[in-house]
Parts: C-alpha cells; structure tokens; sequence
C-alpha cells in the first residue's frame, strides 16, 4: 500500500555515532521515515573523507547516511552539550557508538539521558559490549573479525598453510548496525507496552560470534572436525558456486554432466558415503565444469534442479536485471548530484527504501532548523553559537567567507 505512512513516521532518532555501524542503524530507521538527526564534529564524520568520491562528496558515507539531518554542533564545550541534550529531552532513541566510558565523560550516557527522558530507548554500539575486561578495547571490523572467531572458523576452509583470511568486507559493522536495529525496536515494542525506555547494548564481537552456529557447538562439544564445505567450481572462463545437499541435488548434478551412472556409484549413493568421499565428489564435479563457461554450467545446473551462482563481481551486480527490475539500486542525490544506492534487504508493503531522491546532508545542514524547532533554540542563541565557534552550517564553515 504505497499511500500508507513509513512505519516510523513522527520517531525521532539522535545519531551521535560516526564510522559504519551506528549510521547504517541509523539509516534502516530513516529509511522507514524516522527523523534521523546525524550529530556530527565541527570536521565532520570521518566518513565523510574516504573513497569513492565526486567532487568532494563521499558515497561511502552517502550510503551510510541517507535520508537524516545533520547538525555540526562541538560536544565538549558546555554551550554544544546542552544543545544536544535539549534534542534527546525530545528524542525516542539515542545511539551512540564510543567506546564504553566517552558518553560518560561527555555528559551523554544512559544515566545522564533518562534523566532528561524516561521514555528513552538507548542505544550503545560497541567491539566488546559495555562491561567485562574488554570492553575499553578500541574495535575496528577486521579487529572484531579476529577476536569473534570468524577469520579462525573460515581458516580451515582456505587452502593449506594459508593465514587467517584478510579482511575486506567490513561484515561486523554492518551486521552489528542491522542488530542494533532490531534491538532498537524490540525496545520500542516494549515501550509501547510498559512505557518506558531502556538501554540496548550490542557488541560487535558477539554480533559475529552469532553467525558462527555450528562452529561454537562443536567447539562445546569437543568436535574438531569442520563440517563438509563448497568450494568454488572452476569453469572455462569463471568460477560457480553449487551445494549438493540431499539426494535430489546430486542427482541433478550428475544429470547435468551427463554422468548419471554416479547416482548409484556406492561412493555417492547417499550422504554419508557422499561426505566420506566429498574430496573426490568435488574433483568430479571440478573436472566437468572446466570444459563449460560459466554461463553455459550455472545454465545446465539451474535445468537440472541444482542450486547454482556465478561468483559476481559488484560491478556485475550494478548491471543484474533482476536486481535493477526490483528496484534494488534507487537513485539518491548528494550534493555532488544523483548516485545509486543500495537498498534495504526487505520491503515493507513491497516498497523499496530509500526512496528515489532521498538526500545525503551536507554537515551541519540542518543545524539551525534542528535547534530551533526540535531543541526550541532561539534565532539569536543558534547565531550566538555558530559565532562562538561551537555549531556550525556549511555556508559558515571554516574558511568559509
């Protein structure tokens, strides 16, 4: 039903963290239609540098920050701090992603918020959690990939003598952001029910350790087996990803390399003998999808029944008609102009978010409407502080004339 509201319509959300998991937590809100406030530094998240870039404009931070406001605003001098916390006295949620203690120090932890706001859901975003040992540790995605286990849980899948696997794709800041999303509404649900506010706490390293199901089981167990893997099928000019997982799926398979007689070979008969020999199982397969290209394998496999895919390159995906025909990259501007984004992985009512011409702010776009009208600043005290140096808008920023 495109006519109805975004489900968040009238949440107000202070995003004080910077960096990847609290703004892309952030964004999943905005995208349902909360007013996101992105409280950034006088210099700006850290984001707002890194590649890729167009003409001064980073899309890293773009795809992170869609759809927010920003005000740019100096949290340690008193004036910028008691800015900020007239925004939370009227806010729903607050996420903060420092490292366990800075919020204290700040003047902007849970305690000092429910005071301002009994209503509050507070979100803390860290590597190690707020408590323990650890928890002062600074954490970085390939630092929480090392310490969750990750890295050492894939090491036994990567050819022998290889070191733990180098970290490319930040996966726990994301998967810590999408947690911290839903922990955010499940504290909401509560809040409609009881009333009242709560901390959220996630960490990061148990965010990624929450992905390794088997793996801690076995390790509980005492199991050092690791469990059968799919290595990548070579072909003539690529690479396939397939899962042979029951009975039905190997006999696809073989019917696809035209060796049906293996359906009954004692070494493939079933499961158990399929995973005792899967090392030969594999070469089998190996040795008939090199004489195919990758269309023509993914082709035969998909007739047969089998689950198959073509290793893609993210330039590959940009251009995937099933991906465009769904609306999957919705084309958003910043301030260098239009750029495409990626889209959350659900719809609601079957609509995509963000929406075509969601905004990426410049910093400190929005500090003067935010303060006047959520905060209930005056004209004059929001001059005073942007003279003072304490806010700031982009037509005042430094070096600005």
């Amino acid at each position: 039903m495109p006519d109805q509201e975004p489900a968040f319509t009238g949440l107000r959300v202070i995003d004080l963290s910077s960096m990847m998991a609290g703004p892309h937590c952030g964004r999943l809100l905005a995208d349902q239609g909360a007013d996101v406030i992105k409280v950034e530094s006088l210099s700006g998240d850290h984001m707002r540098n890194l590649r890729p870039r167009s003409r001064g404009q980073s899309r890293f931070f773009g795809q992170l920050n869609l759809g927010k406001r920003s005000i740019a605003v100096d949290l340690k001098s008193d004036h910028g701090l008691a800015a900020v916390r007239a925004l939370v006295a009227e806010a729903d949620v607050v996420i903060e992603a420092w490292r366990p203690g800075v919020a204290a120090k700040l003047g902007l932890s849970w305690e000092d918020c429910r005071v301002l706001n009994d209503r509050l859901v507070y979100c803390s975003i860290s590597g190690y959690g707020q408590d323990g040992p650890d928890a002062g540790r600074a954490a970085f995605a390939p630092v929480v990939h090392a310490a969750s286990g990750y890295d050492m849980a894939n090491l036994p899948y990567q050819p022998a003598g290889s070191p733990p696997p180098t970290t490319g794709v930040y996966i726990g800041d994301i998967l810590g952001g999408t947690v911290a999303y839903g922990s955010i509404l499940t504290a909401l649900l509560r809040r409609a029910t009881t009333g009242r506010g709560s901390r959220v706490e996630v960490s990061l390293v148990e965010a990624m350790m929450s992905v390794l199901v088997y793996e801690l089981q076995a390790a509980y167990a005492g199991v050092a087996d690791t469990r059968v893997s799919h290595p990548p099928l070579p072909t003539a000019d690529g690479w396939v990803a397939v899962t042979i997982v029951n009975n039905a799926t190997w006999r696809g398979m073989t019917q696809a390399m035209g060796q049906p007689e293996l359906v009954s070979d004692p070494r493939f008969v079933d499961i158990a003998a399929r995973t005792e020999h899967w090392d030969e199982m594999q070469a089998r397969m190996s040795a008939w999808s090199r004489t195919c290209s990758t269309a023509e394998a993914e082709s035969a496999l998909l007739a047969a029944g089998v689950p198959v895919a073509r290793h893609r390159t993210p330039a590959e995906l940009i251009e995937d008609p099933h991906l465009v025909q769904r609306g999957t990259f919705p084309e958003v501007v910043d301030a260098a102009g239009a750029f495409h984004a990626i889209a959350a992985p659900f719809r609601l009512d079957d609509v995509v978010t963000p929406a075509v011409g969601t905004r990426v702010p410049e910093l400190g776009e929005h500090t003067v409407e935010v303060l006047r009208e959520v905060g209930g600043l005056s004209a004059d005290a929001i001059e005073d502080l942007i003279r003072i140096g304490v806010a700031r808008t982009p037509d005042r920023a430094e070096g600005a004339t």
